[in-house]
């Protein structure tokens, strides 16, 4: 496998239209409802993807029997009694959310477990998942006392708690949630801001029952599912690499369809369009509990903005992006309360600030986030994506603006999360 690829700029702008690949977070619970629900789940869209495959190889350990086509993937859940004691360790690979949700989901099993990841994985905190799940009565060790991987889970009964996140994160969020489904009594969680939903509705489409109220989300223990059917819509962090394309590549225009438009994950569409970019927001309907539509971005003049307090979990996987999108804005953007990028699959507040200076960015790191001064021009050179696929996708994005060549170093990255991804990019300029 070739560990770089050359890019260049386009000799005109984007054209086309295309469809992101299905939404990574609700691809992996998806999978992971699916198993632990009675009788057959069938999963359209699914994201092909590293990450999701993982989550597939995990529940399969588990013993639920999956089945992959191209059309489908074909779930034939056993229930939570159905999963079984793993003869292997589970290998989530580079999936952090893999490895904290399942985390949860394994806490009122009635065995023993063993997680383990990649080198990225190894160096990402689990501690917020294991002390939740520890209060509602899972045993969990690891190294440096379970706040890393390997993590040895020794799930059984569990009594339902109240408790306050420290930190926004979906994720922790849902392995609280899985456990306390799996709970006795009530189990609540207390978000410092709202984040991504996904999981909460999941819990209503598999047939079960979750209230929220405020910050505050509830669950009641002893909840059983039942089999259905996912559509999954298009991954909005995904297709915002091709809106920032758009607005920053002269002479473009880009339609991205079916994108899912929670809004716990469109933070990305406000802060562009305050930054003065031409985006449509053209809404098709609901993909059983989901809304979608299709998003048209045309090339814009933009200016710099302040991003941070609650709009940061709506959009904290697309900063990397946001802030190639800054260095075309006139002005300075800032960027705070941003600190969870540094827990993310590598430092993403310093990844992206090195890169982007090889290429002539006027940027800089801050404790909690980054200050982008444009508009400046960006030129050629040899980056990397430190193994984090968004990493990767901003710097390619990033060569279709520069004044020459751009050599990305272990590109492969971005299989992660889209592994069409350069073949959309080529599919865009073709059309010009």
């Amino acid at each position: 496998m070739r560990d770089s690829k050359r890019l260049a700029k386009p000799a005109r702008g984007l054209d086309g239209e295309i469809n992101v690949p299905g939404d990574k977070s609700i691809s992996h619970r998806a999978i992971m409802f699916g198993s632990i629900a009675e009788g057959e789940t069938k999963v359209h869209n699914f994201l092909m993807g590293d990450d999701c495959l993982s989550t597939i190889s995990c529940f399969r350990k588990l013993g639920v029997q999956i089945d992959v086509s191209d059309d489908e993937i074909i779930v034939h859940g056993k229930g939570w009694k159905g999963l079984e004691e793993p003869v292997d360790i589970l290998d989530t690979g580079n999936s952090g959310t893999t490895t904290r949700l399942i985390m949860g989901l394994l806490a009122g099993r009635p065995f023993h477990s063993v997680l383990i990841g990649d080198e990225s994985i190894a160096r990402r905190p689990m501690k917020r998942v294991a002390d939740p799940l520890k209060q509602l009565g899972t045993k969990i060790d690891g190294r440096a006392g379970g706040d890393y991987t390997p993590l040895s889970i020794r799930g059984g009964d569990l009594q339902g708690i109240r408790y306050e996140l420290p930190v926004a994160s979906a994720q922790v969020k849902s392995a609280i949630l899985l456990a306390g489904i799996q709970a006795e009594g009530v189990t609540e969680v207390i978000e410092p801001e709202r984040t991504r939903d996904h999981t909460e509705r999941m819990i209503v489409q598999f047939g079960g029952e979750v209230s929220r109220e405020g910050q505050s989300i509830k669950v009641t223990g002893g909840q059983a599912f039942k089999g259905c059917t996912v559509d999954v819509p298009g991954d909005i962090s995904s297709a915002a690499f091709f809106m920032v394309a758009a607005a920053i590549v002269p002479g473009s225009r880009v339609r991205l369809k079916h994108v899912g438009l929670n809004e716990t994950r469109t933070g990305i569409l406000s802060v562009m369009k305050e930054m003065g970019a031409s985006i449509e927001v053209i809404p098709s309907g609901d993909a059983k509990g989901e809304p979608v539509g299709d998003l048209v971005v045309e090339t814009s003049s933009l200016h710099g903005v302040e991003i941070g307090g609650d709009t940061i979990p709506t959009l904290i996987d697309e900063i990397p992006i946001i802030a190639l999108l800054a260095t075309q804005a006139e002005g300075t953007t800032v960027i705070r309360n941003a600190e969870e990028l540094k827990v993310k699959e590598t430092n993403r507040i310093d990844a992206i600030v090195e890169e982007l200076k090889k290429l002539g960015a006027d940027i800089e790191a801050t404790d909690d986030g980054m200050i982008i001064r444009g508009k400046k021009d960006l030129h050629g050179g040899e980056v990397h994506s430190w193994g984090d696929h968004r990493i990767g996708m901003t710097l390619a994005i990033a060569s279709l603006i520069t004044t020459s060549d751009v050599v990305l170093k272990n590109h492969e990255a971005i299989n992660i999360s889209y592994p069409q991804f350069f073949e959309h990019i080529d599919q865009l300029i073709a059309r010009t």
